[in-house]
């Protein structure tokens, strides 16, 4: 069996740092679940979750998920609805492919005031008469019942007649109950047993027999219920696990990874995985890396250094890259030297008759000489200059109480 656990919960909130109190979102869809549980307790926040594909057989402990907007419960084994009215942001409900022969159960969706969609579609209560009416009539909340919107005139004419309908689905309801017992009776008179071989080594007759029992197994008719949904599955269990056995008890096959004459071979046994579980080993001659037992191993055209080698792995691509440098040195390739066109002497001679050379007069030339620009002359400084002699006037008279100007 199968339980919802702490771990489980964990794995399926990678998108959400792992942590489950804050989360959104979640996926349980072909876990083998057998029982709804701890969800309501770890997961307050819940938006939207996927259960489809399991062998949940009643709905339980998701009363607490306030808000809760989509449960998808396809596939599974439930027979009742129930327990939601808790669930009070509800907008959609699919129970696809069930067991749910209790119509008048959904009258426990009457609360859910934000449902929109139901889907009921696999079930045996749509085989009743009158089946989609009475859901209508029931939920005047809803706007689509399996997958089909409702219209305003059909809802009014399903309110019409909602006494007459609930009378015809509890007739049809009771003798759908009293069917469903009478099964669980005769499985429990009859309970199928699964023959379980232990995965020893069979014989070419035992296959044979195993597999007329295999085939009578799905050949043979059998009532659509929950019983039958968990006898098959627990058959492919039992195949599942042979198979397994079968597998670990077969003898592994040899590796081979030198040849006779001692020369290393090409192999490849490895898978991408964590970079501690690699084993880089460097030969002269070979290189091998070891993948969790797996052998991958190439064979080396020249000799290495296994002392210098190097390997480094990328954090993004997973890329493992080996670096060996060889035994005499790098091997580069040779640049080799740009060879010359090949000109002819014919051709030579004609390029030299067509050349015209041009002279020029260096006198007329117009490039400006930059070293006359300035030219070099050595003044006196103004302190040694000697004084000028200026011309007195006529009205000059030389006061002896002035004193001269320098």
């Amino acid at each position: 069996m199968v339980r919802i656990t702490e771990d489980m919960v964990r794995r399926r909130a990678e998108h959400n740092n792992c942590e489950i109190f804050s989360l959104e979102e979640l996926s349980l869809h072909q876990q083998d679940i057998e029982r709804l549980e701890h969800i309501d307790r770890w997961c307050r926040d819940l938006r939207i979750l996927y259960l489809q594909n399991n062998l949940i057989p009643r709905i339980e402990n998701v009363g607490r998920l306030k808000k809760l907007e989509y449960l998808n419960l396809a596939l599974n084994n439930i027979e009742i609805i129930e327990n939601l009215e808790g669930c009070e942001s509800l907008q959609k409900l699919d129970l696809t492919v069930n067991f749910v022969w209790s119509l008048s159960s959904v009258c426990s969706l009457r609360g859910n005031a934000h449902l929109r969609e139901l889907y009921l579609v696999g079930n045996p209560c749509t085989q009743y008469q009158g089946y989609r009416a009475y859901v209508i009539a029931t939920l005047p909340q809803l706007q689509s019942l399996d997958g089909e919107p409702i219209k305003r005139a059909e809802r009014i004419r399903a309110e019409q007649g909602l006494e007459e309908l609930r009378r015809w689905v509890l007739e049809q309801q009771a003798d759908q109950q009293q069917k469903r017992e009478q099964d669980k009776r005769m499985e429990h008179k009859n309970p199928t047993s699964i023959v379980q071989d232990g995965g020893n080594q069979q014989s070419p007759e035992s296959e044979a027999e195993c597999m007329q029992r295999e085939r009578e197994f799905w050949e043979t008719p059998c009532d659509f219920s929950p019983e039958s949904r968990l006898e098959a599955h627990r058959y492919l269990e039992e195949k599942r696990r042979q198979r397994t056995a079968d597998k670990e008890k077969k003898p592994k096959k040899s590796r081979t990874l030198m040849a006779e004459d001692g020369r290393a071979l090409n192999v490849n046994e490895s898978k991408h995985l964590d970079t501690s579980l690699m084993e880089v080993d460097v030969q002269p001659t070979y290189v091998r890396v070891m993948v969790k037992g797996k052998v991958f191993q190439l064979s080396l055209s020249g000799e290495v250094k296994p002392d210098s080698s190097t390997a480094q792995r990328s954090q993004t691509t997973g890329h493992l890259l080996i670096t060996m440098p060889w035994a005499h040195g790098e091997v580069k390739p040779k640049k080799m030297p740009q060879q010359k066109p090949l000109v002819s002497h014919s051709n030579q001679q004609e390029e030299e008759t067509k050349r015209e050379w041009l002279e020029v007069d260096p006198s007329k030339s117009c490039r400006v000489d930059l070293s006359n620009i300035a030219t070099t002359t050595h003044t006196a400084p103004q302190s040694l200059r000697k004084p000028q002699d200026v011309p007195v006037s006529e009205d000059f008279v030389d006061d002896p109480d002035v004193p001269p100007l320098i």
